[in-house]
């Protein structure tokens, strides 16, 4: 698709410095970007690629402007526009509505004409399925699901019974929503499995990222509020509830029955202790334990960077030494001396 520079400028709302009717059919980073692409600077590590690039155009902020040697785009918030010139001059191939012969649907279901049924689908009875949805091949829609208008499963997706889906959601490859969730009461002789009798409802314009799984209630529903993003590989309890605009990031564990807030962002890896709170607009940074609520807005760390070896193993030393220290203090005595660490260190 070939767009020309004015016609950009007044779709998203830029301001154009230079030729309005100069075309673009493709987007590139400022390194690699030829004529006829359009790039961008949102992040200041790249701004050294700027005055080299061969772009038609770049998305900049106004501040970066003197230093564009191209065509610019002036918006205050650069990638924000840049995803959306990318969707525009990259749009994705939309599925022809129908059901491949090879989907194996209950007579009950629900299916929207518009609606696009893959290879190898199996649909349970009394499964809605609503306009111009997708289902990927070898997806599995279990009994009673809901999917809402526009939304998009990819191949191999699961939805456990009575899970409902909002508008346009976009559900990656492997992900499975509605599993029971990790309920088991101890016996003296062993374990006695729980049974799981909530659902899971996802809100609208959420997306949940390759083999993220989401576990269904125990007895009220987990719950996925709008726009949601989640990335890869997430685990989330039963009867978490994620408010809406929140981010999470790949490899999060996030254990049952937590409420995270609105607006909020949590890192890589970050692990959230069950039963807990944690306020709107909250960032965790990468690889934290979250184990007690968190009552107020701002930005949580609670990891340690990597460090020569030798060094990380004498501070661990000393971690351990902390309660003494403080014992000490408080009684006039003094701290752990070198050595000691050091012995330690080289257990």
């Amino acid at each position: 698709m070939t767009v020309r520079l004015g016609e950009l400028a007044v779709r998203f709302g830029c301001r154009l410095r230079g030729d309005p009717q100069a075309a673009v059919d493709s987007v590139a980073t400022l390194g690699s970007a030829q004529p006829g692409s359009v790039s961008f600077l949102a992040n200041a590590r790249y701004r050294r690629f700027l005055s080299t690039t061969r772009a038609t155009a770049v998305i900049l902020e106004p501040r970066h402007a003197a230093d564009c040697p191209t065509a610019a785009l002036l918006a205050d918030n650069p990638y924000a526009t840049y995803a959306r010139v990318a969707a525009l001059l990259h749009p994705l191939p939309r599925a022809a509505a129908g059901v491949h012969s090879s989907a194996v649907i209950a007579p009950d279901a629900t299916i929207a004409v518009s609606a696009s049924i893959g290879p190898h689908v199996v649909i349970e009875s009394g499964v809605t399925v609503g306009e111009r949805v997708v289902i990927g091949a070898a997806s599995v829609l279990q009994q009673g699901a809901c999917v809402g208008a526009d939304s998009w499963l990819a191949a191999r997706v699961t939805l456990c019974r009575a899970v409902i889906i909002g508008q346009r959601a976009v559900l990656h490859p492997g992900c499975v929503i509605g599993a029971d969730g990790f309920g088991f009461a101890r016996e003296a002789d062993g374990w006695l499995k729980v049974p799981q009798l909530g659902t899971v409802r996802i809100g609208d314009d959420v997306e949940v990222g390759a083999n993220t799984t989401i576990d269904r209630g125990a007895i009220e529903d987990t719950v996925i509020e709008d726009d949601v993003k989640l990335d890869n590989q997430i685990q989330i309890g039963h009867n978490v509830r994620i408010g809406a605009h929140t981010a999470i990031a790949g490899c999060v564990g996030i254990s049952g029955s937590t409420t995270i807030g609105q607006r909020c962002m949590i890192g890589g890896a970050v692990g959230v202790v069950g039963h807990l709170t944690i306020a709107d607009d909250v960032v965790v940074t990468g690889l934290t334990m979250v184990s007690r609520s968190i009552a107020k807005a701002g930005v949580y760390s609670g990891a340690l960077p990597a460090d020569e070896a030798r060094v990380f193993r004498r501070n661990a030393a000393r971690f351990r030494h902390l309660d003494e220290w403080y014992r000490r203090g408080t009684q006039g005595g003094g701290e752990p001396s070198d050595s000691e660490s050091e012995e330690e260190s080289d257990d």
